[in-house]
């Protein structure tokens, strides 16, 4: 019997070993799975990134580098080259492309910047500008991803600051469309879920950091929780371009898109489309944003492709334009319909299909 009691305690004790060390190699697999995840994975909140993962890991340094001995030391670009705004705006956004370069430079605390205004006036372009222009990296979200996820968006906006957090350079997050989420917890329509994301993300900036730093952009900037106002250090308004910017635009991407020897075909400007020509599309293009703008001169470009020659004369620049304006007309009657039945959801009337 002393003999079988002897056995049994060893096979106890070699089962609690096995069973210790099967429990063991769980927990560090988990341990060493989710610090790769964190350093190497791309959150699954994050729309684009420049930061390098995975295989980029290896190559993207080594590109990086190339690029640089190519290029060699050269000027600096500027953080606006490409976004047209205007001026006051534009000497606005350099000084904090300064300040944020040489709060990189000397490893301080970052400032947050909410830019808000109406969609494609340069707010997503401004950002990864600024990001490269002080050597950092960016990674885009979007606010109405967060919705979707359910009760699972707090473990995913974690995983998004872990992984900001690993970041040698320094990361940009651009939160895209903010008040889709941030907005304010007393609201009667938002979720639990959304009220726990936002938590989380608060959680998350509740103190300054110099791993990362936050762009909000936003439509509706009045609809931020006000725990977000409080985190917010500088904003900057991207208000529809004026007359003198429309000007600027349309003579950029003419250039660009139409009669730059660079293109692969480049399109003949017909002499009837003058200075006067250009003014008037300039006068009609009013309330437009600078993507709108952008699309019309694809618009341009594409309706010149369909000559023979290549030519944009006076009465196709007009009949594309006379399209856009007629589709803008469209779209706006749209919103103006969706926001009219918003407003009876929300005041308790019936929705009108």
């Amino acid at each position: 019997t002393g003999i079988t009691g002897e056995r049994r305690s060893a096979a106890v004790l070699t089962i609690s070993a096995v069973a210790l060390g099967i429990y063991s190699a769980k927990v560090s697999t988990g341990i060493t799975g989710r610090l790769i995840e964190s350093r190497l994975g791309k959150p699954s909140l994050v729309r684009e990134t420049s930061r390098d993962t995975g295989l980029s890991m290896v190559t993207g340094p080594i590109r990086r580098l190339f690029s640089r001995l190519v290029r060699g030391g050269g000027a600096e670009k500027d953080v606006l080259d490409g976004v047209i705004l205007e001026s006051r705006v534009s000497q606005r956004l350099r000084s904090v492309a300064e300040a944020t370069r040489h709060t990189k430079r000397n490893r301080a605390p970052f400032r947050h910047l909410l830019l808000y205004g109406p969609p494609g006036t340069g707010k997503t372009l401004f950002a990864k500008a600024l990001a490269k222009n002080s050597g950092m990296e960016y990674a885009i979200l979007t606010g109405g991803d967060v919705a979707p996820l359910g009760r699972d968006a707090v473990t995913e906006i974690h995983k998004v600051f872990e992984w900001a957090n690993t970041s040698r350079r320094g990361l940009l997050l651009f939160v895209d469309e903010s008040d889709a989420f941030l907005r304010k917890r007393s609201t009667q329509y938002i979720s639990e879920d959304m009220r726990n994301a936002l938590n989380a993300f608060l959680f998350r900036t509740g103190e300054a950091s110099d791993k990362f730093m936050i762009v909000y952009a936003s439509n509706q900037p009045e609809q931020f929780d006000w725990a977000i106002n409080d985190r917010i250090d500088e904003m900057v308004e991207f208000a529809l371009p004026g007359f003198e910017e429309r000007r600027r635009m349309i003579a950029y991407y003419m250039h660009s898109l139409l009669s730059s020897p660079t293109q692969a075909t480049p399109i003949t400007i017909a002499d009837d489309v003058d200075e006067a020509a250009v003014d008037s599309a300039v006068h009609a293009t009013e309330n437009f944003s600078g993507r709108e703008i952008s699309k019309l001169a694809i618009a341009w470009q594409a309706a010149a492709y369909g000559t023979s020659p290549p030519t944009l004369n006076l009465q196709l620049l007009y009949e594309v334009l006379d399209q856009h304006l007629q589709q803008k007309r469209q779209k706006e009657k749209w919103a103006r319909a969706d926001m009219a039945n918003y407003t009876r959801v929300v005041t308790g009337g019936s929705l009108k299909k």
